[in-house]
């Protein structure tokens, strides 16, 4: 892991604030990790309300999606998705009354009463996934195969430019600490550890005012890349090793990072689905950068109402951080529940990236999180040699981006482990 330039000084000290209500969103039909929602709830004319379910699934890993806004349904169609180009999407055009459903509202006392199997049934029909960039239905993981005892607040935020985290953490430390005793109710775990890095001193300091129960430990963390990643954030804080191929339960293990956990408190206590959540907009061609809450499906072109003008034409727009978001053909592409931050980069920060021969010095081999071998995996996928690429462990690859940072032949170490990693994946 490597200690890497933060960037973050542009939106770190900026509040959250809500972002202007869009007049269309476009709310794709796959937002987590697993299958489409493909039993879609409405009908091209129905008017919905936010909070509505508009899709989920009969069976199989999904997690329902939700209206963002009130309006009316004027599409069903494809459309660009931010991670996978192009996806089938609800299109709904705002009446401007932003009317909701009712939530379900509930007091402690109601939810110390629920049994765990009915708060786990609250969070899967609220549409809640792990807002740290993964997607994974978070009832999934609040359900483990085998007994866990530890529970990890994931407070790291390693990725450069991104504050979201950080501003959840300063701003709604009371609502965390709620979602964390609920966590807590549903995994029956021996501890629970605040995991932060030591460039968050607000939030440290946030959390060491509280007063915690003694099995709650806060963990100060020196800022590394990529310590954010679940499987590098137990190595870190515990000293143990998820192996090859599993799960941070085979260690005894669940992590949440804290959007997640908040959006788990919002739904237990508020009856809260899960459309909207706060993205940090940021780069050097923005007039006013900052963290916002943004509607699930609102578009990039319509945040620029928020966060602009424009001082300079973009070079490069990218979904997440630096490191491990993905570049974008178009400002219409809409903000999904995995969107942790959008960054507009001028032509000036952008490394061109060339396809030189490998000099062997073995530099992505030395930072790799997930101890394999980048350049070996790299030529094999140029020959087209999927064994060689499955014998070193391609599927290990966490696609944090160090080995083609650290490259000095400016090879595409990771562009070259994903197209392998498309290759060798089932049909």
């Amino acid at each position: 892991m490597l200690r890497l330039k933060e960037e973050k000084e542009l939106t770190k000290n900026c509040a959250v604030v809500t972002s202007k209500l869009p007049s269309k969103v476009y709310i794709p039909l796959i937002q987590h990790f697993g299958k489409p929602c493909d039993k879609i709830l409405v009908r091209v004319g129905d008017v919905v309300k936010r909070g509505q379910m508009l899709a989920a699934s009969d069976s199989g890993l999904f997690s329902p999606i939700h209206s963002s806004i009130s309006g009316k349904v004027i599409s069903i169609s494809s459309y660009i998705h931010p991670n996978l180009g192009k996806a089938n999407a609800i299109i709904i055009e705002s009446d401007g009354r932003d009317e909701s459903i009712s939530f379900n509202s509930r007091s402690k006392e109601k939810i110390d009463s629920l049994k765990k199997e009915e708060i786990i049934k609250i969070i899967f029909d609220a549409g809640i996934v792990g807002l740290g960039g993964a997607g994974f239905p978070t009832h999934i993981k609040l359900n483990p195969s085998k007994p866990v005892e530890t529970f990890i607040l994931n407070g790291a935020e390693c990725e450069p430019y991104l504050n979201v985290d950080y501003r959840i953490m300063v701003e709604s430390i009371a609502e965390i600490v709620r979602g964390l005793e609920i966590i807590e109710k549903i995994l029956s775990v021996k501890q629970i550890i605040v995991a932060i890095e030591d460039n968050k001193k607000e939030a440290i300091d946030k959390f060491q005012a509280m007063l915690l129960p003694s099995h709650w430990k806060i963990k100060v963390l020196r800022t590394r890349y990529p310590q954010g990643g679940e499987k590098q954030l137990i190595k870190s804080v515990l000293d143990r090793e998820v192996p090859s191929g599993g799960l941070p339960f085979d260690v005894g293990v669940v992590v949440h990072n804290v959007g997640t956990v908040l959006a788990i408190y919002q739904a237990v206590y508020e009856g809260k689905p899960l459309y909207e959540r706060i993205v940090t907009v940021t780069g050097k061609c923005l007039e006013n950068p900052g963290n916002f809450l943004v509607r699930i499906g609102t578009t990039v072109r319509d945040l620029l109402a928020d966060c602009g003008p424009l001082k300079k034409e973009p070079a490069k727009v990218v979904f997440g951080g630096p490191m491990m978001g993905i570049a974008q053909y178009s400002l219409d592409a809409p903000v999904i529940k995995t969107t942790s931050g959008i960054i507009f980069f001028t032509s000036e920060e952008l490394t061109k990236r060339e396809n030189r021969v490998c000099c062997r010095c073995a530099r992505c081999i030395d930072v790799c999180p997930a101890r394999i071998m980048p350049a070996i995996i790299a030529m094999a996928a140029e020959k087209e040699r999927w064994d060689i690429a499955r014998e070193y462990d391609v599927f290990d690859c966490i696609e944090c981006g160090l080995c083609s940072y650290i490259c000095p032949a400016k090879r595409d170490l990771v562009h070259l482990i994903k197209y392998a990693k498309a290759r060798l994946k089932p049909k």
